[in-house]
């Protein structure tokens, strides 16, 4: 086929006139070896040590919803990367949030972006958020084998719902098993202790601002009892990265509006370490 290309300077005729609306039909009938889940490993023997991704935070406001994760990246004990990103734009109405190895949710990640984009233009309309949700599901479900080797990928998809005027968060599982959450979600290591602090500090009436700081303070109670977490890194300025979908689209919060949220956040706990109290009643 490669051959044939490069002799004629032509595309083959099936890649002008694809079959399907979906990339990963598309690219699993013309060059199936090129999908992350196709990829055979090598043989290997005890663990398998790659980057992981931690920590990814979720919780929905009034008009929108906000999605944050930690900048740690860890391989073993050891610290990998300080700075990672772990949070991108799925297209202008959702976005997606990665946990697990970090390599393999990069790749997925631009797979799942290119398989929106190329829906758009073969059908000429826009993928329901449901849509979104379900396609990612058949992608994580794909990954399974590699899964099963220790190289999981574990995401969190959010978007704002523009049939129902709403933000909405599904979660996963590595068979690629869905949830649709209600109010707030966390993935990854630091999941466990991220949605506790939520569940204190979530309210239906928050708004842009204060789901933004709600989040950034699970992340906080996270990186306290998880070691794979990162808190905000004040000395190298490190800090989450927090965006929110709104009818308006996707936005990512600039370096200063979240090192604002931040600083205010690390001031109230020198006085208060554990963070704010929720009321017994």
């Amino acid at each position: 086929m490669e051959a044939n290309t490069r002799s004629t300077g032509r595309l083959p005729a099936a890649f002008l006139t694809p079959g399907s609306s979906s990339f990963m039909d598309f690219l699993g009938a013309h060059q199936p070896e090129l999908l992350p889940g196709n990829r055979p490993l090598p043989p290997v023997q005890g663990a398998i040590e790659a980057p992981h991704g931690t920590t990814i935070v979720a919780a929905t406001f009034a008009g929108g919803v906000a999605l944050a994760g930690d900048r740690r990246a860890t391989m073993g004990n050891v610290i990998a990367q300080r700075d990672i990103e772990k949070v991108f734009p799925a297209d202008e109405y959702s976005a997606v949030g990665i946990a697990g190895t970090a390599g393999i949710a990069v790749e997925m990640v631009k797979l799942f972006q290119l398989e929106l984009e190329h829906f758009e233009k073969v059908e000429g309309t826009v993928l329901s958020l449901e849509g979104k949700a379900n396609r990612l599901s058949t992608m994580i479900r794909g990954n399974l084998g590699m899964a099963m080797q220790g190289l999981a990928v574990v995401p969190l998809f959010a978007g704002y719902d523009v049939d129902r005027g709403k933000g909405r968060i599904f979660s996963y599982d590595v068979t690629g098993g869905r949830s649709e959450e209600r109010g707030f979600a966390a993935t990854g290591s630091g999941s466990t202790f991220a949605r506790g602090s939520l569940k204190k500090l979530y309210r239906e009436d928050l708004n842009e601002e204060q789901a933004a700081t709600a989040v950034i303070q699970a992340l906080y109670d996270a990186a306290d009892d998880d070691s794979a977490t990162g808190g905000p890194d004040l000395a190298r300025r490190i800090y989450p990265i927090v965006t929110v979908i709104t009818e308006d689209g996707f936005k990512k919060f600039t370096e200063a509006e979240v090192a604002d949220i931040v600083h205010a956040i690390h001031e109230r706990r020198l006085e208060e370490p554990d963070g704010p109290r929720a009321a017994l009643l």
